[in-house]
This record gives structure tokens, C-alpha cells and sequence, in this order.
């Protein structure tokens, strides 16, 4: 599948006069794919042909990302993605999935996770379980490049307006593990999507998510420690960012906590170790159904 192929299959749905795209594949227990910064929905297709065979798939991409609206001037937020996410489950008629999350779409999962505490029964989606891979979910153990930081500061706006190809090709695969190195072609796709409509420029925007990160600390981390949804984080050690300093602060605040360790591998494992993640995303899902008050079929 190429990307042009990925854009064709897909779907939009309007939210507040924005465009939402989003993919919808496969029959069963729904699956969805919450993506991270700075990219989109397609990071899931290596995983998508496994997927889709044993469930219905739904991925989109983010306002603000990908082939979604990207509209200036606009106040990003975990939060308001969230009420997306809600929005789109609901036009579908959708009213219990399964997450999938990465980097910035674990926050959205975080958050989705404290109205289910908050809400209970009043959620208009019932969360079965969710997974995590790399991403900051405890801000105290991540690590920021510079880029990042870079763009939070008051250089952020002058920056984005300056982001190019090349230094987004060093970046970001620096963020990969040594052996798992992104492909031109992969980084020409993922470009792409980042830049389209102009994407790049709103870098300074989007990465808002790091300073709502700590302040939603609290809430976000009370409700996974306190959560009956099963939780698993699967996650690429060697990630710079988000890597072994994660998985070591997750069993710290989850003492039950479910962590599948990937030797080797960067921040983007559905990328650098697909079969790898559908492994242990399986194996996952195996116990779930095997917990008392679960329904999930494994696959």
C-alpha cells in the first residue's frame, strides 16, 4: 500500500466546519488508532493489513494533521481531539472500541481514559482496553529534543516558518533506533503529510500538547492508575525521547503493569518492528479475553 492508496480508501467527516479524514476497514471488535506528533493516520499502515483481518480498524488523522484540516490561528489540544474522536464514534454509530495509541494519541488515549472515571456510564464510548507505544506519558520521564523545545519558546512561530525537508529528515531520524533507520522513501511519505496545506508551519501550534502534558499530569496519571480498563504499554527501548526511562516510570506508578519491551527499537515501532507489535499487541489482546468480564475474541 503507498500513500496515495492510503488517501484514496479513506473517508472525511465534518466536525465544527473542519475536515476529519479518517480510514474504516475490516469487520468485528473495533480497533482505534490514535496517532502521533508530527505525523498521521498513516503511521498504522504497516500494522493494517494484520489488523483489519480480525477487526474493525478506525484511524484518522488529527485536526491539524495529515489530509485533515489545518486551520491557523487555532488553539490545539489533546482535549480537543479527544471531543473529535467522540464526535467520529458517534457519527459511526460506534459505542465500545479498543485504542491503539502513539506519542501525542497517547495523551488523547489518557485523556479519554479520565472521562471514563469522570463520566462513567455517561461516555458515549465504552473503552475495552487500551495500548500505549512510545509517547510521553509521564512528562517527569520523557525527554524533549530540541527541536521541541525550540518550538515551545518564543522562537516557536519564526521557527515553524522555516522547517524544511532536510532538517526534518535529521531529526527525525534521530528519533529511530540505529538498526531500524527510516527509508527516503518512508521519510518523502511522511514529509509529505506533515507539510501538506502547510502543515509545518503550524509545528509551534500543534506541539502545545507538551506544556497540556503537565497539566493534565495529575488527572491523565490518576485515571490510568485507578482505570479497570486492561492497559498495556508496548515500547521501543531505545527511543531518545520516550524510550526506557517510560517503561521504567510506568511499572513504577503501575505496579501491575503490563510492558512489552522492544530491544533496539526507536520511538515509531509500528514503523521499525511491525511484527514485533502485532506480537505482543496480540498476546495483549489474548489476555483480555481472558479476564473475567471480558468479551474481546483474540485473535
Amino acid at each position: 500500500m503507498n500513500l496515495e492508496q492510503w488517501r484514496r480508501e479513506g473517508n472525511t467527516f465534518e466536525w465544527q466546519g473542519q475536515r476529519i479524514f479518517y480510514r474504516d476497514q475490516g469487520r468485528g471488535e473495533v480497533l482505534l488508532c490514535l496517532h502521533g506528533f508530527p505525523t498521521a493516520s498513516w503511521d498504522w499502515h504497516r500494522l493494517w493489513p494484520a489488523l483489519i483481518t480480525t477487526r474493525r480498524v478506525i484511524a484518522l488523522d488529527f485536526l491539524g494533521y495529515g489530509f485533515s484540516s489545518k486551520p491557523l490561528d487555532h488553539a490545539y489540544s489533546a482535549v480537543e481531539q479527544a471531543d473529535i474522536v467522540l464526535a467520529l464514534m458517534q457519527s459511526l454509530g460506534i459505542g465500545q472500541a479498543h485504542v491503539l495509541a502513539h506519542d501525542f494519541g497517547d495523551s488523547v488515549a489518557q485523556e479519554l481514559l479520565a472521562r471514563v472515571a469522570e463520566r462513567g456510564a455517561g461516555l458515549p464510548l465504552k473503552l475495552l482496553s487500551v495500548c500505549y507505544l512510545n509517547g510521553g506519558l509521564f512528562m517527569e520521564a520523557a525527554r524533549p529534543r530540541l527541536i521541541q523545545r525550540l518550538l515551545l519558546g518564543p522562537l516557536g512561530p519564526w521557527l515553524s516558518q522555516r522547517l524544511s525537508y532536510p532538517r526534518f529528515a535529521r531529526s527525525f531520524a534521530a528519533i529511530f533506533g540505529p538498526h531500524t533507520q527510516p527509508s527516503a522513501r518512508e521519510l518523502d511519505d511522511f514529509w509529505r503529510l506533515i507539510a501538506s496545506d502547510n502543515g509545518h508551519h503550524l509545528a509551534h501550534a500543534l506541539i502545545q500538547y507538551i506544556p497540556e502534558r503537565h497539566r493534565q499530569r495529575a488527572r491523565w496519571v490518576a485515571a490510568m492508575q485507578n482505570s479497570k480498563v486492561p492497559q498495556c504499554l508496548i515500547i521501543g527501548m531505545a527511543d531518545p525521547v520516550s524510550g526506557w526511562r517510560i517503561a521504567k516510570r510506568y511499572r513504577e506508578l503501575l505496579p501491575a503493569a503490563d510492558v512489552v519491551e522492544l530491544p533496539g527499537i526507536g520511538h515509531y515501532p509500528q514503523v521499525e518492528a511491525a511484527d514485533a507489535v502485532l506480537v505482543a499487541y496480540a498476546s495483549f489482546i489474548a489476555r483480555v479475553a481472558n479476564a473475567p468480564g471480558e468479551g474481546f475474541k483474540a485473535p
